[in-house]
């Protein structure tokens, strides 16, 4: 039996806040969307031609506050074409919470907390 990855899942405070930055920081842009007929949620699947793995944002109006991401352990990897230009955009941004130049990686961080890593090829 085989298994293929798909999708991950991020609940979101702002969705068009959330998808304004993963369209500016990563490229990636919307490729469905499915809403409640009553409003209570919507969700929107995002990604770009590089692979076909799927990052799915929700938003659910009925939530209030934060999200609890616990220490912030978990995180989702990219690997730019180009790692110095990548960089410079996130430090323009002010996206980047934590870099380790010995192992060619830094984080940056989405308007909800959640960290994702680039990677650089010599990783």
């Amino acid at each position: 039996m085989k298994f293929k990855m798909i999708h991950e899942n991020y609940n979101v405070q702002d969705l068009d806040q959330s998808l304004r930055f993963y369209a500016e920081a990563l490229g990636l842009h919307e490729l469905r969307r499915m809403e409640a007929e009553d409003g209570s949620y919507s969700i929107v699947y995002i990604g770009n031609e590089e692979t076909d793995f799927e990052l799915e944002l929700t938003w659910l109006r009925d939530h209030v506050g934060p999200y609890d991401l616990g220490d912030e352990e978990f995180h989702l990897a990219f690997r730019p074409d180009d790692f110095e230009a990548a960089h410079k955009k996130h430090r323009e941004m002010g996206c980047i919470c934590l870099e380790n130049p010995q192992m060619g990686i830094y984080f940056i961080q989405d308007p909800d907390g959640y960290w994702l890593e680039i990677v650089s090829e010599k990783k």
